[in-house]
């Protein structure tokens, strides 16, 4: 008792708009609390009819009334969340905007636990009590609370319409299967349900499975995302290592340029001084002379002078001025006009190697690969023609008919030795490399055979392990017998599943080497996907064929590539 009586508090001080405990509560001139935000709000939108009115009351007021926090309520709600009935369980219980509301419930109703699909009513926990304790009640259908109900209501006869109307595509009562739908293919709803179930089932399915091959696209691409990054960082690491080095032959370069320069400079500069003093001395010389010959020439003494002219006529070996190379005023500009030259020699090699990088940029690009064919008619215009490498095969294996056609044999073959045949295992791998859309086909028959794709750099000799096909790293295959097939790569086994009915003699194996699919498929009127492949592929691929040799050689095994 004590607890509905908090319960009861609990309700008198809550806000009816928001249905919580009041937050900063104003009282309106009618004498109903609200939230101070909650009844603005309210106002707010009804302020283009001029009218103010209460939510609960619909009291009206003219002009909007000014709002004052009530102080002593604030108090009150306060006291009541210290209480702790903030955390009552009840206030949970109560319903929402978004929920379906108790159908029993009077003033503030509580959330509906379940509706009966009988009485057409939505119940909270205390009364749906009744449904399990009652002997009638209790074998009605309940479901989670649905808003919805009414809609199960005939509108002509006011009765629970439980038939539908195939005919119509509609669902009515029994009065009206027996009125205006007289004749027409009618089932029970539950019978429809069923049906439709199975249709919701089925496109569930075609829906997961469309989700799968998206997020198997978008892993693709976020490999893409990546190895693009990864392919970016490394080609702008390397072109830096490559044009810091350029740049660093360069500067060396033009040190040295500088460096010869400055020296044959301080050569021919010490050339030039070593002449300038020469030529001095040469000057000096002639002008002692001169002042001398001008000195005997002013004499008056004519013994004297013709005493003294023959010792100062005397003149030295002069410097050979012609021996001295004045160049013309050009002196290093070759120099330049050879750095020029170099210069335009490198623009030009610049032009054309960045056409060439600025071409091989573009290239650079992702393009979702296109889907993959669904019937055979388009799996065949990616057929390629496919023969078998003599060299490649095993011994006990003879090829025919344009080597596109191979049987065990139980003697060996005079093959002549070749360091690409599989000495190990009795199998062999196509002439061709295999890279783009590739689709090709093999027949079988015998006990068992392995259709494969693999890298041409496959062990040929020695472990086992390291030569068959789908026991290592370097091939795909799938092996095929009566009874089973299974999947190997790297030596991890995976079994084909579906029925055994989908499987046929031929099989098709489509490739989109780049984006990293190869695919085998059981081949009759339609294409059955057994497998598929979804990796990255570093190398071309070649098409490969492993015979399993039968205990008892009743009937040869034969492999035919079509």
């Amino acid at each position: 008792m004590a607890q509905k009586g908090v319960q009861l508090d609990r309700e008198t001080f809550s806000c009816s708009i928001c249905q919580d405990l009041l937050k900063d509560p104003v009282t309106i001139p009618c004498g109903h609390s609200y939230c101070i935000k909650c009844i603005k709000s309210f106002w707010d939108e009804e302020d283009g009819k001029k009218l103010h009115s209460c939510p609960q009351c619909r009291q009206t007021f003219t002009p909007r009334p000014v709002l004052v926090k009530n102080s002593m309520l604030a108090v009150l709600v306060e006291e009541l969340k210290k209480t702790g009935l903030q955390a009552s369980p009840a206030d949970h219980c109560y319903a929402g905007p978004e929920d379906v509301s108790c159908d029993v419930c009077t003033g503030r109703k509580l959330k509906a636990l379940k509706s009966c699909l009988v009485c057409l009513a939505s119940y909270c926990e205390n009364h749906l009590q009744p449904h399990y304790d009652a002997a009638p009640l209790n074998k009605h259908k309940l479901a989670n609370p649905c808003k919805k109900l009414q809609e199960n209501i005939c509108s002509r006869h006011d009765e629970v319409m439980k038939i539908f109307c195939r005919t119509d595509q509609q669902c009515i009562c029994y009065l009206c299967s027996i009125d205006e739908h007289k004749g027409h293919d009618t089932v029970s709803a539950a019978a429809e349900r069923t049906e439709r179930q199975r249709e919701l089932e089925g496109s569930r399915q075609k829906l997961q499975q469309r989700i799968q091959d998206r997020d198997k696209v978008m892993k693709l691409l976020q490999q893409e995302v990546e190895a693009i990054s990864l392919s970016a960082d490394k080609a702008v690491e390397d072109s830096e290592k490559i044009f810091t080095e350029l740049i660093r032959l360069m500067d060396k370069r033009r040190s040295d340029v500088k460096q010869q320069i400055r020296s044959q400079q301080e050569t021919e500069v010490s050339r030039v001084k070593e002449l300038q003093e020469k030529l001095e001395q040469d000057i000096t010389e002639l002008k002692r002379k001169d002042a001398s010959l001008e000195q005997l020439s002013l004499t008056e003494d004519h013994i004297q002078f013709v005493h003294s002219y023959p010792s100062l006529s005397a003149l030295s070996e002069p410097t050979d001025s012609s021996s001295i190379n004045i160049h013309p005023l050009r002196y290093f500009e070759d120099v330049t006009a050879a750095v020029s030259e170099l210069t335009d020699q490198l623009q030009d090699v610049l032009r054309k190697t960045w056409r060439n990088v600025s071409l091989r940029l573009t290239e650079v690009h992702v393009l979702l690969s296109p889907a993959e064919p669904k019937t055979r008619a388009e799996f065949l215009k990616y057929s390629c023609e496919i023969s078998l490498d003599p060299n490649t095969a095993h011994t006990r294996l003879l090829l025919s008919e344009g080597n596109r056609k191979v049987i065990a044999m139980s003697n060996e073959q005079s093959y002549s030795p070749h360091p690409d045949r599989f000495t190990t295992c009795p199998q062999a791998l196509s002439r061709e490399s295999l890279t783009g859309r590739c689709y090709w086909e093999v027949e079988w028959t015998g006990t068992g055979v392995s259709v494969a794709g693999a890298y041409k750099n496959i062990s040929r000799a020695g472990n086992w392990k390291e030569i068959v096909f789908g026991r290592n790293n370097k091939s795909w295959a799938l092996v095929c017998y009566q009874d089973k097939h299974n999947f190997y790569h790297n030596n991890i086994q995976t079994p084909v599943s579906g029925p055994q009915s989908s499987r046929s003699s031929r099989v098709g194996l489509y490739l989109d080497h780049r984006a990293g699919i190869l695919s085998f498929y059981s081949v009759s009127e339609t294409m059955t996907l057994l497998h598929r492949v979804q990796t990255t592929f570093t190398q071309p691929l070649h098409a490969g064929l492993f015979l399993d040799f039968p205990f008892f050689l009743e009937s040869l095994l034969k492999c035919e590539l079509k």
